[in-house]
């Protein structure tokens, strides 16, 4: 059959080619419950029909707040094919977020999937003046729900038998340059801004890494926030290749789904990889005598592997055997046991953990994008030369990818590109230049065999009062490879030198402290200890030694708080809010520099 142009048609590519494989699981009551292709379009369909009987347009906006489950893909599809546009929203942001991007999209119908989300917005409900129908996923007395807007659609399926056609001619009406979906950014650097995406460039991530994967696997977890266009790329990426597609219970579930379900693929963003390792690193010191030197060992070899496996000696592979059998095979049962693929995306992720997790056998790929790109620009591959440590892959094929000569910024031009952001036009002119080109305010470079290598954010460097420019990113980055490290945070514009604030591991911390007689036990008491200040003081003095003079970390303070979403310390994909931190810590920051 054609492939699919549209993302909806993955619906009918689905039925025509796996009929019998589950699409979804998903856990209720304690149990796994498979969801078929067959359920999958009946909702999609009834949704249709009852946003046909409420007379939505086409390009208008429907907002869906939920966290990844089947119905969120149901009203994905069924909002899609009546030329309507796809609103997901983050479940963890503020009320005042809410507000600003439900009335800034002027939305006339929302789903949400708990009680708690309904409360929450029920609490803004007054200030929302758009908003006509708010529904529930999740079933809640009183509250309508998505199960009523099924019965709206079988209710307008009755009445209009006609309707079938109707929608089928609404969907040959839409081609693949249409408007799927509209995304707020998450505002690292200031208010959301709503970016409208074509079908075309999910449809073109997909085509450019479908050929990845194993044709072998069948399985993959999901766990990353739906309304966030990697993960939400990677779920059609799924469906393109009939994977059944497991949703988490929750982020701190997702070590004991994999166990239970043995998952083929996992998308991931950097700092869940390094939670993984920390945990497999604390769980090494924690052992003794000859079982924790081979472990050390293991790891240390891990350290060293090369992705071109024709540079390994002989000997390196054969130490490699026996640590498989040790050390490595443990790991892999831990995440499953059948986990051939770990897609990191977000940020850039450590070299050192691209080996590690490479060398134990669970495959560590990178990709880098942004929303505005739908959200893929570069991405490696599973081709013999398709990976090289450091680097974040070669540009798509369809697209033109430059490096600007005077900024390094990145750059890009293609159908991958969004169409715009919504109602700013002065923004997008901005965005995009007169040529086409989208300028993403990320700095990076080429090497001679045309990988691409990322170097940080323009808006991030800041130059000292000495007059030298200093990339924060870098330097942060090189020193949370340290396990002592969960956080860092590096500042020092029109100061005369770089200083950093600091958020410990304090898991690991606390397990240190414990091993090293420290008398300290709550978070205040560890960061003002002068023996553990002293023991970060020969981790910044280490990483320092790697780093150019006007690079290094002349001072730092510890903070004895978790920077998170709750905080709005980080985004929703754990990105820095930097202007967030720095308001929070300026008195520390400040005391720096006295």
């Amino acid at each position: 059959m054609q492939e699919p142009t549209r993302l909806f048609d993955l619906l009918q590519w689905r039925k025509e080619l796996h009929p019998e494989r589950p699409v979804f699981k998903y856990k209720e009551n304690g149990e796994w419950k498979d969801h078929y292709i067959d359920e999958y379009i009946e909702k999609s369909n009834l949704i249709s029909y009852a946003l046909m009987h409420l007379g939505v347009r086409k390009g208008e906006n429907i907002g869906l707040i939920s966290a990844g489950r089947p119905e969120w893909n149901y009203v994905d599809f069924g909002v899609q094919q009546t030329g309507a546009v796809l609103l997901p929203i983050y479940p963890t942001i503020s009320e005042e977020d809410y507000q600003y991007i439900l009335n800034d999209a002027q939305v006339r119908l929302l789903v949400v999937e708990t009680p708690s989300l309904y409360n929450k917005i029920s609490n803004i409900r007054e200030k929302l003046p758009h908003l006509e129908n708010l529904c529930t996923i999740v079933p809640m007395e009183g509250v309508k729900s998505l199960n009523d807007i099924y019965e709206v659609g079988r209710r307008y399926l009755s009445e209009h038998p006609e309707a079938p056609q109707k929608l089928q001619e609404m969907k040959d009406a839409l081609t693949t340059d249409d408007v799927c979906t509209l995304i707020y950014t998450s505002g690292t650097t200031g208010t959301p801004k709503g970016v409208m995406l074509a079908h075309r460039g999910l449809i073109m991530n997909v085509q450019e890494i479908k050929h990845s994967p194993s044709p072998t696997w069948t399985r993959a977890l999901s766990w990353l926030p739906m309304c966030h266009i990697y993960e939400r790329m990677m779920g059609y990426l799924y469906q393109w290749l009939c994977f059944e597609i497991a949703y988490a219970e929750s982020i701190a579930k997702v070590g004991d789904n994999c166990k239970e379900l043995s998952p083929h693929m996992l998308a991931c963003v950097p700092r869940f990889i390094e939670k993984v390792y920390d945990k497999i690193f604390r769980k090494g010191e924690k052992m003794t005598g000859i079982k924790k030197k081979i472990f050390n060992w293991a790891l240390d070899l891990a350290f060293r592997y090369d992705l071109d496996e024709s540079k390994l000696s002989l000997w390196y592979k054969t130490q490699k055997f026996i640590a498989d059998k040790l050390v490595y095979k443990e790991i892999r049962e831990g995440m499953g046991g059948q986990l051939g693929m770990l897609v990191s995306g977000g940020a850039t992720i450590q070299p050192r953990l691209t080996r590690f997790f490479s060398c134990v056998g669970l495959n560590l790929y990178e990709g880098y994008g942004i929303t505005e790109c739908s959200p893929l620009i570069a991405v490696t591959n599973s081709n013999k030369k398709g990976r090289k440590i450091g680097s974040v892959g070669f540009a798509m094929r369809e697209i033109e990818v430059r490096i600007d000569p005077q900024t390094n910024e990145i750059q890009c031009r293609g159908g991958n590109v969004m169409k715009g952001y919504y109602n700013q036009p002065e923004l997008t002119a901005e965005a995009i230049d007169s040529e086409g080109w989208f300028h993403t305010g990320d700095t990076g470079y080429f090497d001679a065999d045309g990988y691409l290598f990322i170097t940080g954010r323009t808006k991030s460097m800041f130059k000292t009062s000495m007059g030298k420019f200093i990339n924060p990113e870098v330097i942060e980055e090189k020193m949370k490879q340290s396990p002592f490290i969960l956080d860092m945070m590096v500042v020092g514009a029109e100061q005369k030198f770089a200083a950093a604030v600091i958020a410990p591991d304090f898991d690991m911390l606390k397990d240190w402290c414990v091993r090293h007689d420290v008398t300290a036990t709550t978070k205040e008491e560890m960061i003002a200890n002068k023996t553990v200040i002293s023991r970060y003081q020969r981790v910044i003095d280490k990483y320092n030694a790697e780093l150019g003079v006007t690079e290094q970390v002349k001072r730092f303070v510890l903070v004895a708080d978790t920077w998170s979403e709750a905080n709005k310390f980080l985004t929703p994909t754990q990105k820095l809010i930097r202007r967030n931190v720095a308001a929070a810590y300026k008195e520390q920051i400040n005391s720096m520099y006295k």
